[in-house]
């Protein structure tokens, strides 16, 4: 295809976001009537980029060419008049309007003298769900219909714009099955009427199915564009994990003890199936996988906080049962939740009572909490975890995201755990915090406590685990051993899918 029928040319697109370089002097281009796949691990910056093409964002350099014309940046509004939609994997529809309703949902079509014209709305919705081979009820509620129906009329809302180019975000993240079936034909269907369709996902078998060319994302740089005809899976994988394992990682010097943990075919009415892995004293164990594949579903399972439709879960070798995460706490499970601020912290409360809040009970007499005690395990937690804060009476959401989630360590630490869950422990803390929540970690192993720690990224993975179990949709499909994984077998696992995981 000649360079002329280019719908979209992104050039050297650069964004920073308090210091933090998102992007790095990214291009992309796109040809009109193609699926064109970006992809890259979490954290790569496509996110970013979308959304500077979407409006939502502001580059800080760099140009975007739209039919041919160039522009510095979009508006939210300007993306939507030069038929540019995006659909993210959270649906902007309303459950109680109908289909045809949330079509042209402040767009109605009326009549010369003003009155909404229902029935030629009717009929353009029918004709926009034809169009990709759908038969819908357009009067039906949005709400009753499924997932990958409400995906559908997401895109004939983008097509009622007279959209060009659609951005799909992980669109098959909900679906599964027949739906998934449903998604590819609806793209086959726009590509045949000439939409060009940027596809954003982390499952390498679907970009390989529906792509005709592909864009590698990493660390906010442009990697590579490439046709899919002729590309391997394998050079796929390469290009996508595309670096050296940096030794910033503290060395493992723990001996690993007895098995303290174990689930056995546990399945939750969320996502987990028959899933089985063991903790042992003194290790720590990374969980990887990409987005939506289970990982903090399994978290909250072993932390009491979803209940068990079917399995086991065994301390020492006794089997238990979690009504909730207090029963968990009782048996010296922690949980270091993936978002500090709403699970991990009480924000508008002071460092001290957020860092005492689970032994309240140790250190109060007679409904009278112990100040002195207080103050002198907050000072202890201080030392032991280089907190930084100016007094113990400052409210921790003035804190650092680094020293916020130290302050949610210490407060799990004083409960004296022999397991602890971490579910993206370093997740929005700077580089010099990373490096000592990694000492930490591997302090708290080496003084034998279990660790399992669910982790985006891959080499915090490979620079700390023992032992690394992966997960896609819903199950363990790998287990390896610190000397035999690597970027590339993590995330050929991790992207297999479930029909090769079974």
């Amino acid at each position: 295809m000649k360079d002329d029928q280019l719908i979209l040319e992104m050039k050297n697109i650069s964004k920073s976001f308090s210091g933090v370089r998102a992007l790095n002097d990214v291009s992309i281009s796109c040809k009109k009537g193609n699926v064109h796949a970006l992809v890259g691990e979490n954290g790569a910056g496509k996110s970013t980029l979308i959304k500077i093409l979407s409006g939502a964002q502001q580059p800080d350099k760099g140009t975007i060419c739209f039919r041919g014309k160039n522009y510095k940046s979009f508006s939210t509004r300007e993306a939507l008049n030069f038929s540019i939609s995006v659909i993210y994997q959270e649906l902007a529809l309303v459950s109680e309007m109908s289909v045809v309703e949330n079509i042209f949902l402040g767009r109605e079509i009326r009549t010369t003298v003003g009155i909404i014209d229902s029935a030629r709305m009717r009929q353009e919705a029918n004709r926009l769900l034809e169009q990709m081979g759908l038969k819908i009820n357009v009067k039906s509620e949005v709400g009753v219909l499924s997932v990958a129906y409400q995906q559908m009329v997401e895109i004939s809302k983008a097509l009622s714009r007279n959209a060009d180019l659609i951005v799909m975000d992980e669109p098959s993240a909900i679906l599964a099955g027949h739906e998934l079936e449903q998604l590819f034909r609806t793209i086959h269907s726009l590509k045949n009427n000439g939409v060009t369709v940027i596809y954003i996902s982390h499952r390498l078998e679907e970009v390989f199915r529906i792509a005709d060319e592909v864009t590698v994302l990493k660390d906010g740089q442009h990697v590579v564009t490439r046709p899919m005809e002729g590309l391997t899976r394998a050079e796929l994988v390469s290009a996508m994990v595309g670096r050296k394992l940096e030794e910033v990682f503290p060395k493992s010097e723990s001996k690993v003890g007895e098995r303290i943990m174990e689930a056995n075919e546990i399945s939750t009415d969320t996502i987990l199936q028959k899933v089985n892995l063991k903790l042992h004293r003194g290790e720590i164990v990374g969980l990887a996988g990409m987005v939506g594949s289970g990982r903090t579903e399994l978290a909250r399972a072993l932390f009491g906080a979803d209940k068990l439709t079917s399995g086991e879960i065994k301390l020492k070798g006794e089997r238990v049962e979690f009504s909730s995460p207090a029963d968990a706490i009782r048996k010296k499970i922690s949980l270091v939740p993936e978002d500090r601020k709403q699970q991990g912290l009480l924000t508008a409360l002071p460092i001290k009572n957020n860092i005492t809040l689970p032994i309240l009970k140790k250190i109060s007499s007679w409904f009278l909490l112990d100040r002195r005690m207080e103050s002198k395990l907050v000072e202890y937690s201080r030392k032991q975890l280089s907190i930084s804060m100016a007094s113990e009476h400052l409210d921790v959401q003035f804190l650092s995201g680094g020293n916020q989630q130290k302050v949610v360590l210490a407060k799990w630490l004083h409960t004296m755990p022999e397991v602890i869950i971490m579910d993206e422990p370093t997740r929005g803390v700077d580089v010099g915090a990373k490096f000592e929540i990694y000492q930490l970690m591997r302090r708290l192993a080496e003084e034998g406590i279990s660790i399992l720690m669910i982790s985006s990224e891959l080499p915090e993975i490979l620079g700390l685990s023992d032992r690394i179990l992966v997960m896609s949709e819903g199950r363990i499909v790998a287990e390896l051993d610190h000397a035999e994984a690597s970027e590339e077998k993590i995330i050929n696992y991790a992207t297999m899918g479930k029909s090769k995981a079974a």
